[in-house]
């Protein structure tokens, strides 16, 4: 049936753009005011670069482009066979962190206004508050492991069996809560990944212990919730301009050498980061749009045939 539709119904075989589907699609009729620029893996790790429009809200009309690759001359040049006057029409083009995307998004778009997406931002010292946590983990892992060698080795010093029986196994301290600490600090990961007006009862018991044993994951956490409380404010960009000033201080006060290179990396995008409290867009819809290719694609089992997945992709958001 899947073999009929291709070859008899779909008219895939008469679709415009089929000799360069596997390289890229094209699409400037979607081209809106607020664009998305994201990337995707189809199959082996290939990765795609795919342009949205925000005004399609993730349905037919939101493809503009899917180039394959990342490189921005690349995807650029493709993007440039989009006619000149219709490209100074997009007046912003959201992002993630990437410098080659934003690169593709200046080279292509000479008269947008480029923002990098808050939410990656945020994930940005998520990451960094995460790799505290595993240093601490390690830590705790190395003690634990240290007080199991001490304890085998008083047994085994032990001269009569009464001695070794007084001294009994080896069992770990249990917290408050039931778990044992490196318990606690394998399963914190979800806590310090989201906010902890979504923790549940068991998350906010273990998270009080987390923090109790190691006060500067609680404050690091506490510089991760200052930041989303700046972007959840609708301030205009000069007054979120002088907050962000305020946290980059707080985050140098705290000194670790992972929040330093976000630090850095936030200051070298600062201008594309405060471009957001302009209007407030994110990458939201791109995201979204990505989930759904990955869901078409695990619909199909894979992407064998490349040339006929995008043109079911085209007549579905083209």
């Amino acid at each position: 049936m899947r073999k009929q539709y291709k070859e008899k119904i779909s008219g895939y075989h008469n679709w415009d753009q089929l000799d360069h589907a596997e390289e890229y699609i094209l699409y400037p009729h979607n081209l809106g005011a607020d664009m998305s620029l994201d990337e995707t893996c189809l199959s082996n790790g290939d990765a795609y670069t795919i342009l949205t429009n925000k005004a399609a809200h993730g349905r037919q009309g939101a493809l503009v482009a899917m180039v394959r690759g990342v490189a921005s001359d690349v995807v650029s040049a493709v993007l440039k066979k989009i006619p000149f006057s219709m490209r100074l029409k997009v007046k912003t083009i959201t992002t993630d962190l990437s410098s080659a995307m934003m690169l593709t998004a200046r080279n292509a778009f000479p008269a947008a206004s480029l923002i990098n997406d808050r939410f990656h931002v945020q994930q940005l010292i998520s990451e960094a508050i995460d790799q505290l946590r595993i240093r601490h983990r390690w830590e705790v892992l190395e003690a634990e492991n240290k007080a199991i060698r001490e304890h085998r080795a008083k047994r085994k010093d032990a001269k009569t069996k009464e001695e070794r029986e007084l001294i009994g196994k080896w069992e770990p301290e249990r917290m408050s809560n039931g778990e044992t600490l490196p318990q606690i600090m394998a399963r914190s990961r979800h806590i310090i990944l989201k906010h902890k007006s979504n923790w549940n009862e068991q998350q906010c018991s273990r998270a009080k212990i987390l923090f109790d044993k190691f006060p500067d994951l609680e404050t690091a956490y506490n510089l991760f919730l200052k930041l989303v409380e700046i972007f959840n404010k609708r301030s205009i960009p000069a007054v979120a301009r002088l907050n962000l000033a305020k946290w980059y201080n707080e985050v140098e006060a705290f000194g670790d050498n992972h929040f330093n290179k976000v630090l850095e990396t936030f200051e070298n995008h600062n201008t594309t980061i405060i471009n957001y409290f302009e209007q407030r867009l994110t990458n939201a819809s791109a995201e979204s749009f990505n989930a759904k290719i990955k869901a078409f694609r695990t619909q199909f089992r894979g992407v064998g045939d490349i040339k006929f997945f995008m043109f079911r992709l085209a007549t579905l958001y083209a």
